[in-house]
């Protein structure tokens, strides 16, 4: 370590060991992480500050769906004893203060460049290192080339005919400016109802003088029952840290929610089957697909549980018709599952107007509204929530090069033939790392425990080359083909593969179709990683600094 620090000293203003893209959840660990290791780190974030998606996702109602208590760092047990969260879903502002008073606390913003884009980062076989350029032509090079992006950074913004004519105001939820938005006297459209429609669409009717809801496919959603913490709750969950640290790495995705019933939900009754939905419906929340251990393995035991949430829209929307355009008819929680505040009560309200474009399409946004092929709707304001580009959108917005120049848009092209080695690494391209990269645990998982496990193999790993004088290392062709493979292979044993979502790709106009998120859980694929650290990384080539020849 002391070499390192030695050559920290001298090094140019922009040369490091390691850069790391986003100040998010995954940077400021990773930097943290480095540093401390006696890395020089320094991370680029396009943002002014830090927060990654919640510095951007500022639109109303604006909430995470995982239980703050576990929807934190857990690497630091002073830093889990000085926050206290207010709520049990905190809100995107308390989120970011959050994020703030971590960096803050660690003395983070030194070493982060904001405002600052990188546009490439290409490998320098000659020299083993990364060059990386930003929006402005500044050039950095750099040993370790490391992306925290996020999986849901890429906003997703339909090319409809005529937006920029449209005389009003538009806004797309991952983009929301800092200021207030005015609704009050206004007329409103939302187009998408995933889970920034959701939730945004109960706070934004509140206010508008009329809101219209531009759906395509409704969603599952179940209540979030979110409510204040009182101090003893909170003093219980700080006195349990280590506990719940340990559940949530160990656990299937990060949760605390524990199988209600380890049974199919064909092996009940109806009535007891109806009383169990019941009991997890009530408790709000995820643990509802945790009623029973067979819903996203089962086609019949899983339409259960999609009839109970359909029977719960019936009885809370008082128009029929419009309670069965809200009833989905697809896998529950095939596509990404939402809690809600109040949503399907909204469609009660007399500003309301629920509009299927599946049937009638959005044909044009027009100077004054928007058209689809029945009718014309007059609005002030365009709300866009519909999604993004996720899982490898947020990194081809860099044009990311590796050996031979090949870009890692060419070599994923084909979609279901995107290949990565443990969602980590990628092979043709070195001392590359991915943080909840496409093929990892992600989007399916409580995201601040899969970012731990991730920033702790990545620093434990360059503390390892380090110590072993190695030069380079890259993932085996055939450890990467291996990996995607048992993937596939997971994948398709659940009903996540037999529904279109933005899960794989389907939400994005000629994307090319591929499942890419590990469904084995978190905790097994914790100790996939660890038993490869074990062996030596096993599945990668590691290059000798010192003799240049090959170590495995």
């Amino acid at each position: 370590m002391a070499s390192t620090q030695q050559k920290s000293q001298t090094i140019q203003p922009n040369d490091f060991d390691a850069v790391v893209i986003g100040a998010g959840f995954s940077g400021l660990y990773m930097l943290h992480r480095l540093r401390e290791a006696g890395f020089s780190t320094r991370v680029y974030e396009a943002a002014p500050d830090v927060g990654g998606i919640w510095f951007a996702n500022r639109y109303p109602g604006a909430r995470c769906d995982s239980e703050s208590i576990i929807y934190n760092y857990m690497f630091s047990e002073e830093l889990y004893q000085e926050w206290t969260w207010s709520s049990r879903y905190p809100e995107q502002k308390e989120i970011l203060s959050y994020l703030q008073y971590v960096a803050d606390k660690f003395e983070l913003r030194r070493d982060i460049q904001f405002n600052t884009r990188i546009m490439a980062a290409h490998y320098d076989e000659q020299t083993n290192r990364w060059k990386l350029q930003t929006e402005d032509g500044t050039r950095i090079t750099a040993k370790y080339f490391i992306t925290g992006v996020g999986n849901l950074s890429s906003s997703n913004i339909p090319k409809f005919t005529g937006l920029d004519s449209f005389e009003g105001a538009w806004y797309h939820t991952g983009h929301w400016p800092h200021e207030k938005v005015e609704f009050k006297g206004k007329r409103v459209g939302v187009i998408g109802t995933g889970s920034s429609g959701i939730q945004s669409i109960p706070v934004i009717a509140e206010e508008a003088d009329h809101l219209f809801v531009f759906q395509r496919t409704p969603g599952y959603s179940t209540p979030a029952k979110n409510h204040p913490y009182d101090p003893e709750f909170i003093r219980q969950t700080k006195a349990n840290y280590s506990e719940i640290k340990r559940q949530t790495r160990e656990s299937t995705a990060g949760y605390l929610h524990k199988l209600m019933n380890d049974r199919s939900a064909l092996e009940d009754d109806p009535d007891v089957r109806q009383r169990e939905y019941q009991k997890t419906w009530d408790r709000g929340g995820f643990g509802f697909g945790r009623t029973y251990n067979d819903l996203l393995l089962n086609p019949s035991s899983n339409e259960t549980a999609a009839e109970f949430i359909r029977s719960k829209i019936s009885e809370t929307v008082r128009d029929p018709k419009v309670a069965e355009l809200l009833k989905p008819t697809y896998y529950y929680a095939a596509k990404r599952p939402v809690l809600d505040t109040n949503y399907y009560e909204t469609y009660n309200r007399e500003n309301v107007t629920l509009v299927d474009v599946k049937s009638a399409p959005i044909a044009e946004i027009t100077p004054r509204g928007l058209k689809t092929t029945e009718a014309e709707y007059e609005l002030d304001i365009i709300v866009f929530a519909t999604g993004y580009d996720g899982m490898t959108g947020p990194l081809f917005k860099i044009d990311i090069r590796g050996r031979d120049g090949i870009s890692l848009k060419e070599k994923w092209a084909g979609g279901p033939e995107t290949r990565t080695y443990l969602g980590l690494t990628n092979a043709g391209f070195p001392n590359m790392f991915m943080i909840t990269g496409p093929e990892s645990p992600s989007a399916l998982s409580n995201l601040p425990v899969s970012i731990e496990q991730h920033v702790e193999w990545i620093g434990d790993c360059l503390e390892y080359l380090r110590e072993h004088g190695i030069e380079t290392i890259e993932a085996k062709a055939e450890a990467e083909e291996a990996w995607s493979k048992h993937c596939r292979e997971v994948a398709e044993s659940t009903l996540f593969t037999k529904t279109d979502s933005w899960y794989n790709g389907a939400n994005i106009e000629g994307k090319p179709r591929g499942f890419l998120i590990y469904v084995g859980g978190v905790g097994h694929y914790r100790k996939i990683c660890d038993e490869v650290a074990a062996k030596g990384y096993e599945g990668f080539t590691l290059l000798s600094l010192s003799s240049r020849e090959t170590i495995s």
